[in-house]
């Protein structure tokens, strides 16, 4: 049986020019690391972009995975032009211009044609051989807002063998998410792709149940310690593919006195209290939790090496404290990716550096506008609300208490008879202890 090997190539985005797409005009996004940095010119590791709603967030999310989808079907002719066929980015009336780095590459995107390193390719209908501008296979991960459906979740709370079963007899089965290294995980994949990133724990869920049948009918239950030693044996031939996955979310699910049960039979990740020992079923988890399953498996289970991993909205329904470490579980789950994250959350953009974060802004045009962050990373959430998201944080509460403060911190300093002035600095003293003023 011939065997082929496939060239999976390092992808990094280094910057995109927007021209005319949709409502942004005339933006620049340097996606590299800035000058005095020791890796200064190289693309970014993880990139950040915030901005308050309909400044186009998701939009670029999406722009960007069109241009990587258009890098993978890109076809040149006799290695000197560009043929029109299987290109969609060009159907579309966008002027924008991608580059890239690939593989030590530079590689250049626009609606009018590519560029790799010195050489420009523009799009013609000459004949001639076929060959593609970039050979073999990119890999993209986009976890869309909407991943958290109906739908996906009866995956992850349906039986393991009812699930078997179902599969099985699924006409679509061997479509398999191998044969692409681009997916897109939202409201309506595939189950399909579901199946494919559970079928090695069902396929243990299916060994598991087997054995014990086997040790059942052979009379082993009567004898405890018998049976204990002949299950252990067989669990040590026969690795739990969740082990290592557990190992690894169990750190961000320990926040919520949650963990990955190992011996459960009952769901394909089973959910177990830290608190009482009890598996928890699916639709009993938070809808935070459930999400995090959700976008966590397939960055698990998909080989990230490499990858370009688009994520909206990661901080869905989830509480500030796992907010705050969220990145760093992501980027423990695929440390050699290059991460583009749009976010509205404070504890999300904290996690990147200044120079990281792209802030989309309304000018007094009405124009979206770009700039850079201003927050250290780390930063006080407050800091970096009023910072980065240019958010008066403060209600009409807070700005009347603080209005106050202002106003008996000038009576004080005012005040000379002793025991009016010691009565307004204790006044002065609770609000400010109150407010943290």
């Amino acid at each position: 049986e011939n065997i082929t090997f496939v060239q999976l190539y390092n992808i990094k985005l280094k910057s995109l020019h927007i021209d005319s797409y949709r409502h942004l005009e005339n933006l620049d996004f340097d996606f590299t690391y800035p000058k005095g940095h020791e890796k200064e010119g190289e693309p970014l590791e993880k990139i950040c972009i915030i901005g308050q709603s309909a400044t186009g967030k998701t939009g670029l999310l999406e722009l960007i995975k069109e241009a990587i989808q258009n890098l993978d079907l890109l076809e040149t002719v006799d290695h000197k032009y560009l043929t029109h066929n299987g290109n969609p980015f060009i159907k579309i009336e966008k002027d924008v211009k991608f580059s890239f780095l690939i593989n030590g590459n530079f590689i250049g995107l626009s609606k009018n044609g590519a560029q790799k390193n010195d050489k420009i390719y523009t799009y013609s209908n000459s004949g001639g051989s076929i060959h593609k501008l970039i050979t073999d296979v990119i890999r993209l991960v986009y976890i869309t807002s909407d991943i958290l459906s109906q739908k996906n979740i009866n995956i992850l709370k349906e039986n393991p063998l009812l699930l078997i079963e179902y599969f099985k007899s699924s006409s679509n089965l061997n479509q398999s998410m191998y044969r692409s290294q681009i997916h897109e995980f939202s409201e309506e994949i595939s189950d399909n792709i579901w199946y494919d990133l559970l079928k090695e724990i069902l396929n243990y869920r299916t060994k598991f149940n087997t054995k014990v049948g086997e040790l059942m009918a052979k009379g082993a239950i009567l004898d405890l310690k018998k049976f204990n030693n002949s299950f252990e044996a067989w669990k040590n031939e026969n690795r739990n593919p969740l082990l290592e996955f557990a190992n690894t979310f169990n750190k961000i699910l320990k926040k919520l006195n949650l963990e990955i049960d190992l011996t459960s039979t009952e769901f394909s990740i089973p959910i177990k209290s830290l608190l009482n020992e009890e598996v928890i079923p699916i639709s009993g988890l938070s809808t935070g939790t459930k999400g995090l399953l959700l976008s966590g498996l397939p960055l698990y289970k998909i080989d990230t090496k490499d990858a370009v991993i688009l994520l909206d909205e990661p901080e869905r329904s989830l509480f500030p404290d796992l907010q705050i470490d969220l990145m760093t579980h992501y980027k423990n789950l695929a440390p050699e990716a290059q991460f583009i994250v749009a976010t509205h959350s404070p504890f999300i953009a904290a996690a990147f550096e200044d120079y990281e974060r792209f802030i989309l802004y309304f000018d007094d045009k009405g124009k979206v506008k770009v700039r850079k962050g201003e927050s250290p990373i780390g930063d006080d959430p407050n800091d970096m609300l009023s910072n980065d998201f240019n958010v008066d944080y403060y209600n009409e509460f807070g700005k009347a208490a603080h209005k106050k403060y202002l106003a008996l911190k000038k009576e004080a300093a005012q005040e000379t008879e002793p025991k009016r002035k010691k009565e307004l600095i204790v006044e002065l003293a609770e609000l400010g202890d109150k407010y943290n003023f």
